[in-house]
């Protein structure tokens, strides 16, 4: 199996820890993350509803499945 090199930005990687972070406090538990290295966005799925994008800026947002 070939290994597959991924290469989120540090703004990035520090946005997915606190959003992580604040999913953890919040008790939520973390189903899915994924870096998408075509669009270049991290998807993490949380609890049973909560979606979110971390753009290679840092910035993160909730999102709808549709928009995915």
């Amino acid at each position: 199996m070939e290994e597959t090199k991924i290469y989120p930005t540090n703004e990035q990687a520090q946005g997915c820890l606190r959003v992580c972070q604040m999913l953890s406090n919040g008790y939520r538990d973390i189903h899915l993350f994924r870096y998408n290295p075509q669009k270049r966005y991290v998807y993490i799925l949380a609890g049973q509803t909560l979606e979110i994008i971390v753009a290679s800026n840092g910035e993160w947002r909730f999102i709808n499945e549709i928009e995915i």
